[in-house]
C-alpha cells in the first residue's frame, strides 16, 4: 500500500488511547523484520532512519531511504518513514525528498533558548515542506555512547510549564518527553515517573513521544501508553535481537560463511521482538 503519513497514524492512535510503534532500522534486514513483525501483530509501524544511522551509511540517506520505502509499499499494514534526531540542517532538507513524511529535529543539547530558536526554524522548514515535526525537551540520555543522565539531574526530565511554553513558541507537531528512559539501554530496567507523564499529558495538546524504550519493561512501557505516550521508539532491542540470534548460530555452525543463513536468523529475531513489542503497547 502507499507509504502511510506518520502524523495521521499518531493521531490514530492518540484518539485510541494506544501508542504506534517506531523502529530504528540500520540495514536491510532491520527494515524487513520491521515490516514481518508488524504484519504478524496486523499493526501500523514506523520505520525510523536516525543521523547515526546515515552516518554508518557513509552519510547517504537515500539508499537505506529507498530500501525502506519500497518494503513498505510492498506492506499489507500502513508504513511510514520518519527521519529521527536529526541535529543536521543539511539532511533535513532532504527528508522530504526522500520519502520521509516526519522528522525528529534534535536541539535537546543546546540550552534552552538556543534549542528553542533552532527547532522553531526546523519547524517552520518542514511545516513549508509537509514534513510533520517531533522535537525533544529535557535530556534523554544515553545518545552516542554518552552516559545515562541521572534521574535528579538539572535537565534530566522535562519541565511541565516549560514544555507548554516550548510546544506553543516552537510549533512542533509532537513532544518527545524524558520521564526515566536512555537511550541503548540492553537491560530493561527503566522505570518511568509516571506522576509527572500524567502531568505532561493533561498540560500538553501536541502526542507525546517515548525515547529510549529498548530499556522499558512491558508493565512500564503498557502503563505508559495508557498514561498518554502516544510514540514509541525503539532501536536497541532489534539490535540486540539480532545479535544474540546471530552468535547463537555461529557457536552452533562455527564452519557457516554465507552471510544469508546468520543474517536470516538475526531477521527473523528481530521480527519476533518487534511482534512482541507491538502487542505489549496494545494492553
Amino acid at each position: 500500500m502507499p507509504l502511510a503519513a506518520t502524523g495521521a497514524l499518531v493521531a490514530e492512535a492518540t484518539a485510541a488511547r494506544t501508542a504506534v510503534a517506531a523502529f530504528n532500522v540500520i540495514t536491510l534486514e532491520h527494515i524487513e523484520a520491521v515490516v514481518a513483525g508488524a504484519e504478524a501483530a496486523n499493526a501500523p509501524v514506523i520505520l525510523q532512519v536516525s543521523e547515526n544511522a546515515v552516518r554508518y551509511r557513509y552519510g547517504r540517506l537515500l539508499p537505506l531511504a529507498r530500501a525502506a520505502a519500497d518494503t513498505a509499499e510492498a506492506s499489507s499494514v500502513p508504513v511510514a518513514l520518519h527521519l529521527d534526531h536529526v541535529q543536521s540542517d543539511e539532511l533535513l532538507r532532504q527528508a522530504a525528498d526522500a520519502g520521509f513524511s516526519s522528522v525528529m529535529y534534535d536541539a535537546a543539547r543546546l540550552p534552552y533558548d538556543e534549542n528553542l530558536a533552532a527547532t522553531r526554524a526546523a519547524a517552520d522548514w518542514g511545516h513549508a515542506n509537509g514534513l510533520w515535526v517531533e522535537a525533544e525537551l529535557g535530556e534523554v540520555g544515553g545518545k552516542d555512547g554518552s552516559a545515562p543522565l541521572d534521574a535528579h539531574a538539572p535537565g534530566a526530565r522535562t519541565d511541565p510549564g516549560e514544555a507548554r511554553a516550548y510546544v506553543t513558541d516552537s510549533g512542533v507537531d509532537a513532544l518527545a518527553v524524558a520521564i526515566g528512559s536512555s537511550h541503548a539501554m540492553t537491560t530493561r530496567t527503566a522505570t518511568l515517573d509516571h506522576d509527572l507523564l500524567k502531568q505532561l499529558s493533561e498540560g500538553l495538546d501536541v502526542p507525546l513521544v517515548l525515547h529510549g524504550s529498548s530499556g522499558v519493561g512491558d508493565d512500564e512501557l503498557s502503563q505508559a501508553v495508557r498514561g498518554g505516550i502516544a510514540k514509541v521508539n525503539v532501536g536497541t532491542a532489534l539490535n540486540i535481537a539480532m545479535t544474540a540470534a546471530i552468535r547463537e548460530f555461529l557457536a552452533a555452525h562455527p564452519d557457516a560463511v554465507d552471510s544469508r543463513k546468520y543474517l536470516s536468523v538475526g531477521r527473523e529475531a528481530m521480527a519476533r521482538t518487534v511482534t512482541e513489542l507491538v502487542e505489549v503497547m496494545r494492553r
